[in-house]
């Protein structure tokens, strides 16, 4: 017994996990952490099934990349999150050659999944130490720009235009690794709100830089997931292609089903997601007070037949944008990070390795991956002459 309490405590370390994250990687329920201090201290033994599953973490990530040189094109995967833009690409027949995350609770989920560790912060990246590709993706953060200074620069001689604009701003961390690689595509992901942030000079901006400055063929559109899946979910699609193409957000697969909270929801779960008292009536009585001044400002509670609002990063808060209801008369609860997982498209083997509220975090950020793939396939078939070969 004593040998695998040590394996086990070794195996967890190994990982970087706590006992509550080592405990929701193996999917050990809302106590499991309990159970892994146990087998660590030798007071009762995992059994045959679940030490065959330690053993493996670590070394059958589910969705590790083909390490072949097969793969029918290349990609690296910026601002990777937990890896969600990745999945759709990599199951299209993509492989990873890179990939940058600087959050350290997103790296763990990311590792456990994709077997690798994302590099850190993107501004300590060379593009030199980045591998050749074929796509860059990158769910790059909404930040205003700041010219100020650069007439002052240009008066000193110095450089302006994308030089300047670089300093303190993510995106240009993007714009410079394709300016530096000169990938075929790029597809970048945005709120919606992208077109309008800062009085529209940030979209502006962006454009400028990927059409004028880097000569990208571009297209953007605007796509609610609720064409996918049963969540109201608008978000910015940018792509580009270093070639011109035949590229038509008009031939962009949508299938005509109707998606309800149905397809998401759990039968059975546990009584810790319900909202105590105390918050239901805060809940209530916040609405009430905002319905009261005209606004639509409060919680949602919905059904197995019903569309849900936007998960958001904010969601551990207290879940108040998407409450289930559990009938007439009882407190409703909040979605399980399970049900998130399902909410944006995420396959059911996708390993959730860390606490209740980091993956509400995690999933609220991410994407929703049955949009991300409709899109590749549209990308994929713009660049239908073979990308290793077409130049």
């Amino acid at each position: 017994m004593a040998e695998d309490s040590n394996e086990i405590k070794a195996k967890r370390i190994e990982l970087g996990l706590t006992q509550k994250e080592f405990a929701a990687a193996l999917g050990l329920g809302p106590h499991g952490d309990r159970t892994v201090r146990r087998w660590e201290l030798g007071e009762c033994r995992p059994t045959a099934a679940d030490l065959k599953l330690i053993r493996s973490l670590g070394y059958t990530a589910p969705f590790a990349s083909d390490c072949s040189d097969d793969a029918a094109f290349t990609f690296i995967d910026l601002f990777a999150g937990i890896g969600g833009i990745r999945l759709p690409f990599q199951e299209l027949g993509g492989r990873c050659v890179f990939s940058c995350e600087w959050d350290k609770f997103a790296q763990k989920t990311y590792r456990m999944n994709f077997g690798e560790i994302p590099a850190g912060d993107i501004r300590s990246v060379s593009s030199r130490d980045i591998p050749d590709f074929d796509i860059l993706l990158a769910g790059f953060p909404c930040q205003p720009f700041s010219l100020a200074g650069v007439s002052k620069k240009r008066s000193l001689g110095r450089a302006t235009g994308f030089e300047d604009k670089t300093q303190g701003t993510l995106f240009f961390e993007v714009a410079r690794i394709i300016r530096d690689k000169r990938p075929r595509a790029f597809l970048l992901e945005n709120v919606k709100n992208l077109t309008s942030h800062d009085k529209g000079k940030t979209f502006r901006i962006i454009m400028q830089t990927l059409q004028d400055e880097l000569g990208y063929d571009v297209h953007y559109k605007v796509l609610d997931s609720k064409r996918w899946t049963c969540q109201h979910r608008e978000r910015i699609y940018i792509v580009g292609f270093r070639e011109p193409t035949d590229f038509s957000w008009d031939d962009l697969e949508i299938q005509d089903v109707e998606h309800t909270a149905a397809e998401i929801l759990e039968a059975e779960v546990d009584d810790r997601y319900t909202l105590s008292d105390k918050l239901w009536s805060y809940l209530k009585a916040y609405k009430a007070k905002h319905e009261a001044a005209g606004n639509g400002f409060g919680y949602s509670v919905i059904g197995p037949g019903d569309t849900t609002r936007t998960l958001s990063a904010r969601y551990h808060k207290d879940g108040s944008e998407i409450l289930v209801s559990r009938g007439e008369g009882e407190n409703p609860r909040k979605l399980t990070p399970r049900e998130c997982a399902r909410l944006q498209g995420f396959p059911e083997r996708f390993i959730i390795p860390v606490s209740d509220t980091q993956a509400y975090h995690q999933f609220g950020n991410s994407v929703t991956v049955p949009v991300v793939r409709s899109v590749a396939k549209l990308m994929l078939e713009a660049l239908h002459d073979g990308l290793r070969n077409a130049e």
